[in-house]
């Protein structure tokens, strides 16, 4: 899977289609200029193809940059529209959602719980 993930890294999602003949430097850029944010920040960003069936993962890590790709040989990703400006920030295990096919609105899916003690 992603090399090095940190639960609690921070995830962006790009709403609406990218083209995915970008590369790194090209993602990059769209990090930076579009989002407003660094790309060298220890997160993921994650863009999907008009066809939702392709998505690539932009990571920084120590001294250079993962590009993961995944392609679904059958289905769609449940992707954000362009309606939305800006990414869209949301958890790792929702990125896992995403990357199951299932949408990230789970409303079966158990709330994460800070336990402090055990009884």
């Amino acid at each position: 899977m992603l090399s090095a993930i940190n639960l609690e890294q921070p995830v962006y999602l790009a709403p609406g289609s990218t083209d995915l003949r970008k590369s790194i430097d090209g993602l990059a850029v769209l990090v930076k200029e579009v989002f407003e944010l660094d790309p060298f920040s220890p997160c993921l960003f994650v863009f999907c193809n008009r066809g939702r069936d392709k998505l690539k993962i932009l990571q920084w890590e120590h001294n250079g940059f993962w590009l993961h790709y995944r392609r679904l040989e059958k289905g769609r990703f449940e992707w954000p529209d362009a309606s939305y400006s800006g990414p869209i920030a949301i958890h790792y295990r929702e990125l896992r959602w995403l990357l199951d096919g299932l949408s990230l609105n789970q409303r079966k899916a158990h709330p994460k719980v800070a336990a402090r003690t055990v009884i």
